[in-house]
C-alpha cells in the first residue's frame, strides 16, 4: 500500500484569517503599556514571527515580556475573533479526497495554532508551530510534503527549503504578481479555486510556474 503523501498549508492568511483577533490582542497591549502600536499597519503584513513584530514597538530587552502578555491575551481576545478564510475548509477536504493528507506548518506557537483550528474546525492530520520562512522547510520535507500553500514570500522561501512546489495565494499582504515575480510556482487568488486546481494537478494540469489565477 502507498504511504499518502502531504500538502502542507500556513495558517495566518492562508486557512485563518486573523486580522481581527490579533489586531484586538495589539490594541490591549497598546492599551496597557501605553505604547502607540499601529493595528491597521499590524494586521496589514502578518506572516513573520511575534518577536519581529514586537520589536518595532517595544525596545529589545522588552520584546520578552511583551510576547508573554501577548500570549496571555491570545486565547480570549484573538481566538474568538478569528475567521475562516474563504475555501480554507474545502481546500483541505479537497486535499483529502485526492488520497493525501494535510500538514500545518506555522510561525504561530503550537497551542495557539491548535486553539485555531479547533475553533475553526479545521481537522488536520499534522501540525507544527514555531518555524518561519525557510525553517519551514525542515518539517516540510521531514513530513514528506510535495506542496505548500501560504499566503507569504516567506511561504515560498519554506518551498523552497523543502524541495516543494510552491503555491501562493494573494490572501496576505503581497499580490498575485509579487508572489508570482518572487518566484512561486503557482499564483491563486485565493482558497476557493483550490480544489479545481489541485484535481487538475492530479493530471497533470495547473503546474505552470510563475502563472496566477485571480
Amino acid at each position: 500500500m502507498l504511504t499518502p503523501m502531504m500538502v502542507g498549508f500556513d495558517l495566518d492568511m492562508t486557512l485563518a484569517d486573523t486580522r481581527r483577533g490579533i489586531g484586538a490582542v495589539y490594541a490591549a497591549l497598546s492599551a496597557e503599556t501605553g505604547v502607540f502600536i499601529d493595528v491597521p499597519l499590524v494586521t496589514s503584513r502578518l506572516g513573520p514571527p511575534l518577536e519581529a513584530e514586537l520589536a518595532h514597538w517595544f525596545p529589545a530587552e522588552r520584546v520578552p515580556e511583551m510576547v508573554v502578555r501577548f500570549r496571555a491575551l491570545y486565547p480570549d481576545l484573538a481566538i474568538p475573533a478569528t475567521d475562516p478564510m474563504a475555501g480554507a475548509a474545502e481546500a483541505v477536504q479537497a486535499v483529502r479526497d485526492g488520497g493525501d493528507r494535510v500538514i500545518v506548518v506555522t510561525a504561530k506557537n503550537r497551542p495557539h495554532a491548535e486553539a485555531t483550528l479547533r475553533h475553526l474546525g479545521l481537522e488536520v492530520d499534522l501540525l507544527v508551530g514555531g518555524l518561519w520562512s525557510a525553517a519551514k522547510g525542515e518539517a516540510l520535507r521531514e513530513h514528506g510534503a510535495h506542496t505548500y500553500v501560504g499566503d507569504h514570500t516567506g511561504d515560498v522561501d519554506a518551498a523552497r527549503a523543502a524541495g516543494a512546489f510552491s503555491l501562493a495565494v494573494a490572501t496576505g499582504p503581497f499580490t498575485a504578481e509579487a508572489l508570482a515575480a518572487y518566484g512561486a510556482d503557482h499564483v491563486l487568488g485565493d482558497l476557493t479555486t483550490f480544489p479545481s486546481w489541485f484535481s487538475a494537478r492530479g493530471t497533470g494540469k495547473g503546474t505552470g510556474r510563475g502563472t496566477f489565477a485571480l
